[in-house]
C-alpha cells in the first residue's frame, strides 16, 4: 500500500466507516425491533459498503478492496462460520448443585475453552447448563454477568481463534502460537475474575432462602455431553489455522499477492493452482463444518436451539464493515505519527475504549495499522511492529470487549438466553455501573500497571 499518497486519503473517506460501527452500536438501543431483522442489517451494510466500494475502485485502490474482500473477510467468516457449526453439534446438559465452586469451575472451564473453540464458541455450550445448574437459585444474575466477561470475552486471549481481533491480527502475520506470550496477562485476569466472582457468589449463596438450597440439592441431572465426534472436528479447525501457513508450508509463500492474476506469462492452470493454494486453509475448515453438519445427528442442533440466524447476522454486519474500513485504516496508516500514540499504555487504553462501544474486531485492526504507520520503536517486530503494541492491542481488544453488551458479538447473545429463562439483567448502562466499571476496569488497570 505504500504507493497510496497521503493526500489521496481525505479523512471524510472514513465516515462510511464510523456510520457502520455507529449503527451496530446504537441500532439494538434505539432501533431494537428494525435491527433485529438481518435483511436491513445486509441493507446498511450495503448502503455503506458499495460507495466505499465504487470510490476505492476510482482511486485506483481496487487492489487493497479485492485483498481486503477475499484475504480478510472471507478467511474471518468461514472462521466463525466453521466454529458456529461445530460448536452447535456438541451439547452439554445436566443440573447439578449450584454450590459457588460448582459455578466457579464452570467459567474456569470456560475460560480455557474459550481460546480453543472460540468466544461464541464456549458461551454458547456452556451458558445453558450454567442457567440450568442455578435455576433454583435466588441470586443468579452475577453469575450471568462474570460468564460474559470470562467466557465470552477474556477466555479467549491464547489463540486466533478465540476472539476474531485475533485472527485478525494473526491474518496480518502474528504466528499461532505468539499469542501464548500473552499467558500472564491471562492467568492474571481470569484469575483475578475468577477469585471474585467465588467471592461474590459465596456470599449470596449464604443469603439464599433454605428452601431454594434443598430444592437445589433434590433436583440434580448427571452432565451429560453429547456430539463428541466434533471434538475432532474442532481439532482439525485448530490445526487448519496453526499449520496451513507459509511458516509449515513454503509453498503458501506470496499466494496472497494476486498480481500474478494479470501475468500473461503465467497460464490459466497455474493461476488456478496458486488460487486454490491461497484458499486452502479456508477449503480446510470449511470442509470440517461440512464433516459436522453430516454426521451429528440433527436432534442435537435442535436441543441447542441452532439456526443459522447469528451467523449470518455476523456475516452481513461485517461485509459492510469491512469494506467500509479500507479506507480508514489506510488513513490510519498514512497518518498515524500525527494521533500522537508512542506508549503501550496508549495503544491498551485506546483499543480498550473503542472496543468498548464499538466492535472489538475492526477497532484492533484499526490500531494495528495505526502501529504500522507510528514509526515505533521495539526489540522484536510480529506483524509489523513491535511485540509489545501487537500485545496492547490484543490485550485490549479482548479484554475491554466486555465493559459493554455491544463490545463482544457474544455478550447480547448470553444476556438474551439468560433473559429467556427469567433471569433479569441490568440495562445496557446498568451493566457499566454495576458491574464493569467497578469490577472489571480496575482488574484490567492492575494487569496494565504490573504486567506491560
Amino acid at each position: 500500500m505504500e504507493h497510496v499518497q497521503l493526500e489521496s486519503i481525505p479523512l471524510w473517506a472514513v465516515i462510511p466507516f464510523a456510520l457502520m460501527l455507529l449503527t451496530i452500536a446504537l441500532g439494538p438501543l434505539f432501533f431494537h425491533h428494525w435491527w433485529e431483522s438481518n435483511k436491513n442489517k445486509l441493507i446498511v451494510s450495503l448502503v455503506l459498503a458499495i460507495p466505499t466500494g465504487i470510490w476505492l475502485i476510482t482511486r485506483n485502490l481496487t487492489h487493497e478492496l479485492v485483498i481486503t474482500f477475499f484475504f480478510d473477510y472471507v478467511p474471518f467468516i468461514i472462521l466463525l462460520g466453521s466454529l458456529f457449526v461445530i460448536t452447535g453439534g456438541i451439547r452439554l446438559s445436566g443440573n447439578i448443585q449450584a454450590k459457588p465452586s460448582v459455578n466457579t469451575l464452570f467459567l474456569a472451564i470456560g475460560a480455557v475453552l474459550a481460546s480453543f473453540m472460540g468466544t461464541t464458541g464456549a458461551a454458547m455450550l456452556l451458558i445453558r447448563p450454567v442457567i440450568s445448574t442455578n435455576i433454583e437459585r435466588k441470586y443468579k444474575a452475577h453469575t450471568i454477568l462474570f460468564f460474559i466477561a470470562i467466557v465470552a470475552n477474556c477466555g479467549g486471549l491464547l489463540t486466533p481463534l478465540g476472539d476474531p481481533p485475533l485472527f485478525l491480527l494473526y491474518l496480518r502475520g502474528a504466528p499461532f502460537g505468539w499469542f501464548f506470550h500473552l499467558f500472564r496477562e491471562w492467568i492474571f485476569v481470569n484469575g483475578m475474575l475468577l477469585l471474585i466472582y467465588f467471592i461474590v457468589d459465596t456470599y449470596l449463596y449464604k443469603k439464599e432462602p433454605i428452601e431454594n438450597i434443598q430444592q437445589d440439592a433434590e433436583q440434580v441431572e448427571p452432565i451429560k455431553l453429547t456430539g463428541k465426534l466434533n471434538f475432532l472436528c474442532l481439532l482439525g479447525i485448530v490445526a487448519s489455522v496453526a499449520f496451513i501457513n507459509e511458516h509449515y508450508i513454503p509453498a503458501l509463500a506470496g499466494v496472497h499477492d494476486i498480481s500474478y492474476l494479470g501475468d500473461a506469462d503465467m497460464n490459466v492452470y497455474e493461476k488456478f493452482t496458486k488460487l486454490i493454494l491461497a484458499f486452502v486453509r479456508e477449503i480446510s475448515m470449511a470442509s470440517f463444518a461440512i464433516l459436522s453438519l453430516a454426521f451429528t445427528p440433527s436432534k442435537i442442533r435442535t436441543d441447542n436451539m441452532f439456526t443459522w440466524t447469528p451467523i449470518t447476522e455476523v456475516a452481513f454486519l461485517f461485509l459492510g464493515i469491512f469494506i467500509s474500513m479500507v479506507p480508514a485504516l489506510l488513513y490510519l496508516r498514512l497518518n498515524a505519527e500525527s494521533f500522537g500514540f508512542t506508549t503501550t499504555a496508549h495503544f491498551y487504553y485506546g483499543t480498550g475504549a473503542l472496543s468498548s462501544f464499538l466492535d472489538n474486531a475492526p477497532t484492533a485492526v484499526s490500531f494495528h495499522n495505526l502501529g504500522l504507520g507510528a514509526n515505533l520503536h521495539g526489540a522484536k517486530l510480529v506483524a509489523g511492529i513491535p511485540q509489545e503494541y501487537l500485545a496492547a492491542i490484543s490485550l485490549g481488544a479482548v479484554f475491554f470487549g466486555s465493559m459493554t453488551y455491544i463490545g463482544n458479538g457474544p455478550n447480547f447473545m448470553v444476556k438474551a438466553i439468560a433473559e429467556e429463562n427469567n433471569i433479569p439483567m441490568p440495562s445496557f448502562f446498568g451493566y457499566m455501573i454495576k458491574f464493569s466499571l467497578i469490577v472489571l476496569l480496575p482488574v484490567y488497570i492492575l494487569s496494565q500497571l504490573i504486567l506491560m
